[in-house]
C-alpha cells in the first residue's frame, strides 16, 4: 500500500503577484523551493489564509532570493497581493517509508525570506 504524505510545506508565504493572463501555475522563489525539496512542475496545494480558498496547480521556479510568490492564470482569481498562503507538496510512500518520513517545513517572514526551518510539525503548533 502507498500513502500520500506531506513532503514539503511553505508556511506564511505572502503573495507578491497575481497574474491572470499567464497560462497557469505558481511562481516560487527557487531558493525557497530548494529548502523544502520542491521541484519545477511539481503539483502543489495552496491554501489562502485570508479567504479560505484551496487551489491545486504546479510550480514554476522564480529568481532565487527574489521572494516571489506569484499565482498565475485562473489561480490568480483566488488571491490578492498581500494575502498569506500555505503551499504544500505531497509524495507517495510505502507504509514503511511513511513511518520515518520527515517533511521539510519552512516559515517565511513578511518579505518571503526563510525565517525558520521546522524539524517537525506537532499538534497545536501556532506561530
Amino acid at each position: 500500500m502507498f500513502r500520500t504524505m506531506m513532503n514539503g510545506k511553505i508556511h506564511r508565504a505572502t503573495v507578491t503577484e497575481a497574474n491572470l493572463n499567464y497560462v497557469g501555475s505558481i511562481t516560487i522563489d527557487s531558493a525557497i523551493l530548494e529548502a523544502v525539496d520542491m521541484l519545477p512542475n511539481e503539483k502543489v496545494q495552496i491554501v489562502n489564509n485570508n479567504n479560505g480558498a484551496r487551489i491545486e496547480t504546479y510550480i514554476i521556479p522564480g529568481e532565487p532570493g527574489s521572494g516571489v510568490i506569484c499565482l498565475n492564470g485562473a489561480a490568480a482569481r483566488h488571491v490578492q497581493v498581500g494575502d498569506v498562503v500555505i503551499i504544500m507538496s505531497y509524495g507517495m510512500f510505502t507504509s514503511e517509508e511513511a513511518k520515518t518520513h520527515e517533511p521539510k517545513i519552512v516559515v517565511l517572514d513578511e518579505k518571503n525570506h526563510i525565517e525558520m526551518i521546522l524539524p517537525e510539525e506537532k499538534a497545536h503548533t501556532t506561530l
